[in-house]
């Protein structure tokens, strides 16, 4: 089933607050050397196995779990490392999907594989939102949640902490159901999991009642603003985005996303933003690209999963075929953060589409990069130049190491496990639970080997 076609149906399917029975996609039963890309979405990894099988629901999947001794989740393929990799076996997740809506209880359970651009249309429909959106629709929610993939905006924590309960596949085939409510510190452990734990079918949000915003964007915001006002920047919307180049003492745009009252047709904002001009035509955050695959913007106002994300559902986002790199620090160190990166800036620009600097609330999942920190996190999106890009991320990780920056889980970092286990003092609680769920080690693979399991 294409994409429009999915959303068109589920679109129909949303009448009632509740659905039933579990969306299936029209994809062929469980195979060996399924017909899944052999590479992740911008192509700068290629996985190391053809070995993949593609349940189309969750009742498939103990029975493969059980019968291969080393195997590792796959979901929409947009981490940019080796996180999902195998050398033996990968179980794609992709249209495991679903949609089931509780109003009572203001959750929703999918399908792990469900994309946010594909859950969002249903939840709308049926009155409901997620508080947050990541800047991409296009990803899965079971490998969202697993990297501790997030949004923006001050009040908003990331993506994994929506999570009310989880389904997965332990190593020996049994069906594990954690939650929030019932399962405390070990569920808070699971949720940012890695790949390390099973493999996770079903996910249940918290979701809130569906409401409207509008975005708008500002041109060359001068680095000067950051030292007194960085808060009050960072804090002018609901979700807030500065993106530079690093060049000329300035972010080259302010994006912001904000919640309007209903009824509200059009948001209208001063022509000023701490000295950066109101933009009067629609932008792409990489100056020289096309606008057509982002976001409405310029005030005009629309439902929140056509505005909270910069890219839309139906093109493909950012520039495609690129690399990314983010590094979380406390936000109260981000402007010393920022002048620390901006020393390299003639040796970043030369491959740097561009680099995003946004906000995450703190929460209480000890696997998050924002684990019990109010952060802010510098993402590079980076030309397809991976050698030089390498080459060039210790120099960047070491103007951060005293701010004590995390890197997001799913993108590319030269950062030693050593360094990880001191940003992470739960760490061995997280290696403990593994072991108890995995004692064989069946979803391990080489990025864990070297992150987490010899760290």
């Amino acid at each position: 089933m294409n994409r429009r076609k999915l959303l068109q149906t589920s679109a129909m399917m949303m009448a009632a607050a509740r659905v039933e029975p579990w969306m299936l996609a029209a994809t062929p039963a469980v195979s060996d050397h399924a017909a899944v890309p052999r590479t992740n979405w911008s192509k700068n990894f290629h996985y190391s196995t053809d070995h993949v099988f593609a349940p189309t629901t969750a009742e498939e999947v103990p029975a493969i779990v059980k019968a291969n001794a080393h195997l590792k989740g796959l979901g929409s393929r947009h981490c940019f490392n080796n996180i999902a990799d195998s050398q033996y076996a990968q179980i794609s997740m992709r249209e495991v999907k679903g949609v089931s809506i509780d109003a009572a209880a203001h959750t929703v359970t999918v399908g792990a594989g469900i994309a946010y651009g594909e859950l969002a249309p249903v939840l709308d429909k049926a009155g409901f939102a997620l508080a947050n959106l990541a800047s991409l629709p296009h990803i899965s929610v079971g490998g969202t949640v697993a990297t501790a993939t997030h949004g923006s905006g001050v009040g908003n924590r990331n993506l994994s902490s929506a999570t009310r309960a989880l389904e997965m596949v332990k190593a020996d085939g049994s069906v594990l159901k954690l939650s929030r409510d019932a399962d405390g510190d070990r569920f808070k452990m699971a949720v940012v999991h890695l790949g390390a734990l099973g493999v996770v079918t079903h996910v249940t949000l918290d979701v809130v009642p569906r409401y409207d915003m509008s975005q708008v964007v500002y041109r060359n915001l001068s680095f000067d603003q950051l030292e007194q006002n960085l808060d009050a920047i960072l804090s002018s919307g609901y979700s807030v985005s500065l993106f530079t180049d690093w060049q000329k003492n300035r972010a080259n745009q302010v994006w912001i996303k904000d919640k309007v009252a209903a009824g509200t047709t059009q948001k209208t904002m001063p022509p000023l933003f701490y000295g950066a001009t109101l933009q009067t035509t629609k932008l792409h955050p990489i100056d020289d690209h096309p606008a057509d695959a982002c976001t409405e913007q310029m005030g005009s106002i629309g439902p929140w999963y056509l505005r909270l994300p910069h890219f839309k559902m139906e093109f493909t986002p950012s520039s495609g075929e690129e690399l990314q790199t983010e590094y979380f620090v406390a936000r109260k160190d981000g402007y010393k953060a920022i002048r620390a990166v901006e020393k390299l800036r003639d040796k970043i620009t030369p491959h740097l589409f561009i680099t995003e600097i946004r906000t995450i609330a703190a929460d209480e999942l000890p696997m998050s990069m924002a684990y019990q920190r109010d952060s802010m996190a510098i993402h590079f999106t980076w030309k397809p130049e991976e050698p030089a890009v390498r080459k060039l991320l210790p120099e960047i990780e070491a103007a951060l190491m005293p701010f004590g920056a995390r890197p997001h889980w799913g993108k590319i970092f030269e950062l030693p496990g050593s360094y990880l286990q001191q940003q992470y003092p739960a760490m061995p609680q997280f290696r403990a639970l593994a072991k108890e769920l995995d004692p064989e080690g069946k979803f391990h693979n080489a990025y864990l080997e070297r992150n987490i399991f010899r760290a």
